[in-house]
């Protein structure tokens, strides 16, 4: 049985989705193109080819997720808004079908019982904005805050907190560098400059909702302790890279109005000078900070090992996830210290954290067992509580994912669920490890 007391009566049980991931009808009620519906349907670029054209067709099954978030006694509900259901070309036009979606979400969430987490920007950028350069193209802070600016006013009277961009590494180092994301693109140069849009559209919107929005509004970055393979000298450098590739390349900006050092020898000649009134900008303060967390990675310097020149090393005996992440869960609690300790006491919130592992595409008769994912959920949540009792100012939990999903390159073959998926039949079954949440939350919430 889950233990009770271990998390304050206002703690926020939650889980979290994406809409390409799982709304599926992208092109629906007058919605315009995203640049996952076109990197998805491009050939080679998912597994398979797979689309996210239907995903878990969660835009006409709405009501029966929500059903199930009510069974699992989700206290909130963390999902992103399609940029392009909204405005089909990014900007100009307003489509009322696609604001009227949400609402209905919204409304539906808030008579359950559940509180809205909304995130502006989950990786979907609309396809008639990349064609302008996307966030290559300094405009791009503009675009972004006015999409803001009408998603605030449209639904800011029953939404209490907001995230601006989530993972904007992903967006950068996935999209603009490597392009195993959408658009697909590999430059180095564009994957500086996205970094420099991507924040000053963050701030932008978050000026944005102190005009005009109300409740809360944060960043979701996703963090993962990097730990050297060897005390060598180019371990440690190594190391470092890493760290600040990943963790401090949008955390320093945002709380301490600077770019980590190491930077500047990752990108080169390519790493834009930012203006002092660019850093002071994207210093705008805002409410809390999200924190995904999947794994930790031990790593080396390798020469040939792309513009941080490091690789990672595989650990020995340690438990794989489906994505190849070490299961380590301790380092999460590691993860919420140091962001306390480097950057002050900021609210926090895990906005995701779960695992890929093997499930059947169809559920048996007996249920889904999971028992990888519920040790899983056990371990990390247990960190969570060490951290908070170190004195970090946790405030909630989002598990990843509440659907089995549309999971970007890999398709539906990863499989991060608490409820089970069957993609041919879209045929709900909560697993086990959704039970063992259920029963989690309402131990925790019965102590209250």
């Amino acid at each position: 049985m889950p233990s009770q007391n271990r998390f304050p009566p206002d703690f926020v049980w939650g889980a979290a989705t994406s809409a390409y991931q799982i709304e599926g009808s992208p092109l629906a009620d007058g919605a315009g193109e995203s640049i996952w519906h076109r990197f998805s349907h491009a050939p080679g670029r998912t597994l398979g080819g797979e689309t996210g054209d239907v995903a878990c067709d969660h835009y006409r099954r709405y009501a029966e997720d929500v059903g199930l978030m009510r069974e699992l006694g989700l206290r909130s509900y963390r999902f992103s808004i399609a940029w392009g259901r909204l405005l089909p070309a990014g900007k100009g036009r307003v489509n009322r079908a696609g604001l009227g979606f949400y609402d209905r979400l919204i409304d539906l969430l808030l008579a359950n019982g559940i509180q809205p987490m909304v995130t502006l920007y989950h990786w979907d950028l609309p396809a008639a904005l990349d064609e302008l350069g996307g966030w290559v193209n300094r405009d791009v802070v503009e675009w972004f805050a006015d999409y803001a600016r009408l998603a605030f006013e449209t639904y800011g009277d029953r939404v209490p907190m907001w995230a601006t961009i989530n993972e904007p590494w992903v967006v950068m180092d996935g999209g603009y560098l490597f392009g195993v994301n959408a658009p697909g693109h590999r430059d180095l140069a564009e994957a500086a400059r996205v970094t420099h849009h991507l924040l000053l559209a963050h701030a932008a919107a978050v000026r944005m909702h102190r005009s005009v929005g109300k409740g809360r509004i944060g960043l979701v970055v996703n963090l993962e302790p990097k730990e050297p393979a060897s005390d060598s000298v180019a371990d440690l450098a190594a190391t470092a890279r890493a760290d600040a590739y990943m963790n401090r390349h949008y955390l320093d900006p945002v709380f301490l109005g600077r770019y980590p050092d190491e930077l500047h020898e990752i990108f080169g000649r390519h790493w834009p000078v930012a203006s002092a009134s660019d850093m002071e900008a994207i210093r705008e303060p805002f409410d809390f900070l999200g924190i995904n967390y999947y794994t930790r990675k031990i790593v080396e310097n390798d020469d040939d090992g792309g513009p941080v020149r490091v690789r990672p090393v595989r650990v020995p005996g340690a438990l794989y996830t489906e994505t190849d992440w070490e299961v380590h869960a301790t380092s999460l609690a590691r993860v919420l210290v140091w962001v306390r300790e480097r950057y002050g006491s900021i609210p926090l919130y895990v906005t995701e954290n779960g695992a890929a592992f093997p499930d059947p595409p169809t559920a048996p008769a007996g249920g889904v067992e999971d028992p990888l994912r519920v040790r899983y959920l056990q371990d990390h949540l247990g960190a969570v509580a060490s951290a908070m009792s170190a004195g970090v100012d946790v405030r909630g939990y989002y598990v990843w994912s509440l659907l089995d999903n549309f999971e970007w390159s890999s398709g539906t073959s990863k499989r991060f669920g608490i409820v089970h998926v069957d993609f041919a039949t879209q045929t709900r079954t909560i697993k086990a490890s959704g039970h063992w949440y259920q029963k989690m939350i309402a131990s925790e919430v019965a102590a209250e």
